[in-house]
């Protein structure tokens, strides 16, 4: 595609200057080190969105040496991951960015030139002031993840926009926040609000616990192992998880919902629901009884390929065990378009189990609480995403990326257009499908500005990109979030920002000073803010940095619902509703309704992606440390469709999707039993096509850039991705009719 931002390709001659030799300690080999010589600084991880608090040990020398959980800390119970353990690989990473750069023009060729920070903050202060008084403050729009995003926010806000967006919601766990808002009153909210340390079912679809490497709830999950609890693992592949389960029903792809009603059916004919908490705490029982009818386990059967008998047996596990079971609503959930839909059955489930609220179910989050430093009041836009989005996506209750993308699309010919972007922390063309139309409203921006630690390949498409140091090299907002006990954590520098690096809280106050907002920002160095807000609850910094951790006991309500007590759910009739009145209103069916998706064409196998437990999306894919324990990804495919299709356990090949895109790299392929002969798997965050990538360019394939076959979910706007199909080259193709 021709295009004004064609794509470039940080060259070494554009950040190299500022390359120095660096070597990598053993950090794993040290772990019997003699740590009490070494200081240590509170921080919370950001190699994921767990956020687990812990220590990072740094040596006289200034040195990180290695970084452990905080015992107190709910997330990580004082164990971190090997994600987080090989954190300290993004601060060494020699491949980080370095320094300001700027897209320019010379000699008729668009390059990234090294800047200073005063002439990149200059430009874009600038832009911001051109945009305003062209098109209106609103058109500034902010895609953010991590902890950087949060400064962001506050600049676009006093900047006088609310168009902010995190990808982590349409593209990921947005269907369920929806369908148990409609179902329960609350959204499930992260972490993931499941008392799997006291169930004795638990049930998992396409959720692969152990390779999804969410800290305290594997943990959880390793203990009723322990405990021989019963576990469920609806997947087509034979996941980690699938493997250490009592039952592993291998479900053909895309009919997760069909099996769902037909748990529902078995459950409500055979009277094994828990009659008194749906007739104290739910209305529209009838309703759904009458309508899940139809849905007996023989229709199943013939749809999702496991025996009746079995959904059967599978259904008597979990009322045998209710309320102490968790049907788990997951977490990257946008697969096929009808997300809501699947995840409202997921919730209909729980709730004729009588889990939600109860020990060994889901139980009610505390949260803590801190006060905001004052700061003069953000100004009204004129519009918001709302306004923007309109009547699409009516239960939307957070802004959607991805219609972010179509209000700056050529192709808006709406009132409301965005013509200025911040991404932050975000690797937009991996984490949004249709990689193409997201190009293309790129191209129609007036300003794009990358922030990041690393020369994603989202930088490629940037105006400005903006160095941010890592989290270990900053302070940032206190971590607070919902838990068993209200709590939080805070994050100091564990050592200074290398090269010319800086936090976002630094950017945003200089950024602040140049357009007449610098009462928003109203400190020298974020850590006065922290502490500030820490003496306004008789605590300080000074405490805080021998804590890492406080938990507010205080803040604390109870955790389940007594037996018979009344508790008023916070929907619109104050109950659980198992039909859906507000979905009716909009237009939705108000009970979940079996369609039959895409089917592959013949010699095209259904493409699937996940998790590996060291590795973070894109983010983590060049970590030294990280990718020491994995390079690259493979192609898992079941012997029947290699014997079919003739290849070999290890042989390399080529992908092609259903609308003829061709994989830009190659994938070794692993035959195995674990999966089915009518999909593929591979991990996702591999296949990386920045050169400056040094320990990931060009290893395994990116299932992102085949992925252009996007299903929306009409109720709140996720991207369903798991309807493309891919079948296999196994010569080399021609470099035209590779992807990108």
């Amino acid at each position: 595609m021709q295009s004004r931002r064609k794509f470039i390709k940080i060259s070494s001659a554009g950040a190299g200057s500022m390359m120095l030799p660096l070597s990598f300690p053993n950090f794993f080999s040290d772990n019997e080190e003699d740590v009490s010589k070494f200081k240590k600084i509170p921080t919370y991880c950001e190699v994921c969105f767990w956020k687990c608090a812990g220590w990072a040990y740094v040596d006289n020398k200034g040195d990180i040496r290695k970084i452990v959980g905080n015992k107190f800390d709910p997330h990580s119970n004082g164990r971190f991951c090997p994600r987080g353990t090989g954190g300290v690989g993004m601060y060494n990473d020699p491949d980080r960015l370095k320094q300001p750069m700027m897209r320019k023009t010379i000699n008729g060729e668009q390059k990234f030139v090294n800047v200073s920070w005063n002439e990149a903050l200059d430009f874009i202060a600038q832009k911001m002031k051109d945009i305003k008084a062209e098109h209106g403050a609103e058109s500034l729009a902010l895609f953010n993840h991590g902890s950087g995003g949060k400064h962001f926010g506050t600049l676009i806000k006093a900047f006088g926009s609310t168009n902010i967006t995190a990808p982590s919601y349409a593209q990921c766990k947005g269907p369920r926040e929806e369908a148990f808002k409609a179902t329960f009153g609350k959204s499930v909210g992260s972490p993931e609000p499941a008392d799997i340390i006291n169930t004795d079912c638990l049930v998992l679809l396409g959720n692969h616990i152990g390779e999804n490497m969410h800290n305290n709830l594997v943990q959880e999950v390793a203990d009723i192992q322990d405990r021989k609890a019963t576990i469920i693992t609806v997947d087509p592949r034979l996941s980690t998880i699938a493997s250490h389960s009592k039952y592993w029903l291998p479900i053909k792809p895309s009919t997760d919902l069909a099996l769902l009603l037909a748990w529902i059916n078995v459950i409500i004919e055979r009277g094994i629901y828990d009659k008194d908490y749906v007739e104290k705490y739910a209305t529209g029982f009838d309703e759904l009884k009458n309508h899940v009818a139809q849905y007996t386990p023989e229709w199943a059967e013939k749809i999702t390929e496991i025996p009746a008998e079995k959904i059967k047996k599978t259904a008597w596990e979990m009322a045998q065990a209710a309320p102490k079971v968790i049907i788990h609503p997951g977490r990257h959930v946008t697969w096929y378009g009808d997300d809501t839909q699947r995840l409202r059955a997921i919730a209909i489930l729980n709730a004729i189990l009588g889990s939600y609220g109860r020990e060994g179910g889901f139980y009610l989050p505390n949260k803590g609480k801190l006060p905001k430093m004052p700061h003069p009041a953000f100004p009204k836009p004129k519009w918001s995403w709302k306004e923007m989005m309109g009547d699409k996506y009516s239960h939307a209750h957070y802004s959607v990326a991805n219609a972010f993308i179509d209000a700056t699309h050529p192709d808006n010919k709406g009132e409301h257009k965005l013509k200025g972007w911040f991404a932050v922390g975000t690797n937009l063309t991996t984490t949004i499908p249709d990689q193409k139309r997201t190009l293309e409203a790129i191209d129609n921006l007036d300003l794009f500005v990358v922030v990041d630690t690393m020369p994603a390949e989202i930088c490629g498409y940037a105006d400005v990109i903006l160095p941010e140091c890592t989290y270990l090299e900053r302070c940032d907002h206190p971590r607070i979030s919902p838990h068993r006990e209200a709590n939080f954590a805070v994050r100091m520098p564990a050592a200074k920002p290398k090269y010319l690096t800086k936090p976002a809280s630094w950017m945003v106050k200089k950024l602040g000073n140049r357009l007449g907002l610098q009462d928003y920002f109203p400190y020298d160095d974020f850590s006065e803010v922290i502490d500030w807000q820490l003496r306004q609850i008789g605590s300080s910094l000074t405490d805080m940095k021998q804590r890492g951790v406080k938990l507010q006991p205080k803040l604390n309500h109870d955790l389940f619902i007594k037996n018979g007590e009344d508790y008023k759910f916070k929907t619109a009739s104050g109950k659980i509703e198992l039909y859906a009145h507000s979905l009716e209103e909009k237009g939705f069916d108000p009970l979940p309704v079996y369609t039959e998706h895409e089917k592959p064409a013949k010699g095209f196998y259904r493409l699937n992606y996940g998790r590996a437990p060291m590795h973070t999306f894109t983010r983590t894919t060049n970590n030294p440390n990280l990718t020491d324990l994995m390079d690259t990804n493979n192609l898992w495919v079941n012997s029947i469709t290699a014997r079919e299709n003739n290849l070999k356990n290890g042989q390399e090949v080529w992908l092609k999707n259903q609308d003829g895109i061709v994989s830009t790299f190659s994938i070794n392929v692993r035959v195995t039993e674990r999966i089915r002969p009518d999909m593929v798997y591979m991990i996702h965050g591999f296949g990386r096509n920045n050169k400056m990538l040094e320990n990931s360019y060009g290893k395994g394939i990116s299932d992102s850039e085949l992925i252009t076959n996007v299903k929306i979910d009409p109720v709140m706007g996720g991207t369903g991705m798991r309807a493309n199909f891919v079948t296999f080259i196994t010569e080399q193709p021609r470099k035209e009719e590779a992807a990108v």
